[in-house]
């Protein structure tokens, strides 16, 4: 939805893999058992996807990125690929376990299992929260609670970036 409002392409780096698996190409064979295990693509090769798909010619003008980077190496390598742009804002929706673990097993997606979203909840603890002072140091983190509502979401998001909804 906001990309929409900036005019901009959301790029989901999920949604790219899970795209790749399906369509059986050699990105997808390269990551399945990681994904079907909850663990995180390697570095180098997100990296890859990632400067990829923002040479694109939509991408110039900005973008949002939706999980990437997930580690501190992944944020090093962002900034190398971005040649000293800066973000303009990290978005960081926070929720309960509990609530997150609710919404990954009523998604109905073949690898949304309650075993692995509990091991991609222990990555995320261990490899992608130390993004938050990472960004934090740059002040570029932005909060929102991600426990309420899309609307309430959306509505703090455009607040906090100054966003009009059109």
């Amino acid at each position: 939805m906001l990309a929409a409002t900036l005019g901009v392409p959301a790029i989901s780096t999920g949604e790219m893999l899970r795209a790749a698996v399906a369509r059986k190409s050699v990105l997808g064979e390269r990551v399945e058992a990681v994904m079907a295990a909850g663990k995180l693509v390697c570095d180098d090769l997100m990296a890859e996807v990632v400067r990829a798909r923002l040479a694109e010619d939509d991408a110039r003008g900005g973008f949002i990125l939706d999980g990437y980077p997930r580690t501190l190496p992944q944020a090093e390598m962002l900034a190398s690929i971005l040649d000293g742009v800066a973000l303009d804002a990290v978005l960081l929706v926070e929720a309960p376990e509990d609530v997150l673990l609710a919404r990954a097993l009523g998604r109905g997606r073949a690898d949304d299992t309650e075993e692995i979203a509990r091991a991609r909840q222990r990555v995320y603890q261990e490899e992608t929260a130390p993004l938050v002072a990472y960004y934090d140091s740059r002040g570029c983190v932005l909060r929102v609670d991600g426990s309420t509502s899309i609307e309430s979401v959306k509505t703090a998001i455009h607040r906090l970036l100054g966003v009009t909804a059109g």
